[in-house]
């Protein structure tokens, strides 16, 4: 069964946040708050919690994992970020987006989508969230917590512990979260593509 953390949206208590991260770290898979929805987190070399992402989630081989940073300084340590690129995303961070973007050698290698050798990468603004990164001291491997057959995230942390009881170690709640998944955008091409319209405005990097 997973254990059940209720931790405060504004100023988390750092004894549930260290619990959480030190499951992390143990191996462990957690779903947790954003303000895009309920999300699922495993540490960044954790290979079976990767494998346990895809199997809730039902995911195949071409889709994109995220990794969360804290900041923009962390985001440009694992992906390679050019001029003009620089420019978009700083601009819109944090925020409700996921860029896809080409990895650095930094990103374990079972992590990349196979061919575009890209990763996704995303800097949320919830507190919870940021106090993890802050524990956890790298960046988190993610990915929103919809469920198959679904086109939006779960966003009750009761419902997300009731759904995923078995298969998760723990569930963070912190009422309120946002609803709408992240907006994605490949800019890993010459010409910026939005492939997911969410909570963020696709407008700016719409040609």
């Amino acid at each position: 069964m997973a254990r059940y953390l209720d931790v405060h949206p504004v100023d988390p208590q750092p004894r549930a946040i260290k619990q959480a991260v030190d499951t992390l770290r143990g191996g462990g898979l957690i779903a947790y708050p954003t303000d895009s929805g309920y999300a699922l987190g495993a540490a960044l070399g954790n290979q079976s919690g990767k494998d346990r992402i895809r199997d809730i989630r039902r995911l195949d081989d071409k889709h994109h994992y995220t990794l969360v940073c804290s900041d923009f300084a962390q985001l440009g340590q694992f992906v390679h970020v050019d001029n003009a690129v620089f420019r978009a995303v700083k601009a819109a961070t944090p925020g409700s987006y996921t860029f896809i973007l080409p990895a650095t050698g930094e990103v374990p290698r079972k992590l990349l989508h196979p061919k575009k050798k890209t990763v996704g990468v995303r800097i949320p603004e919830h507190p919870v969230v940021q106090a993890l990164l802050a524990e956890l001291g790298e960046p988190m491997l993610t990915s929103t917590l919809i469920l198959p057959g679904e086109s939006e995230p779960m966003t009750d942390g009761w419902q997300v512990k009731e759904e995923l009881d078995h298969v998760v170690d723990i569930v963070i709640d912190s009422g309120e979260c946002g609803t709408e998944p992240t907006t994605v955008v490949d800019l890993s091409g010459d010409v910026a593509e939005v492939l997911r319209v969410g909570s963020g405005d696709p407008s700016r990097f719409e040609v």
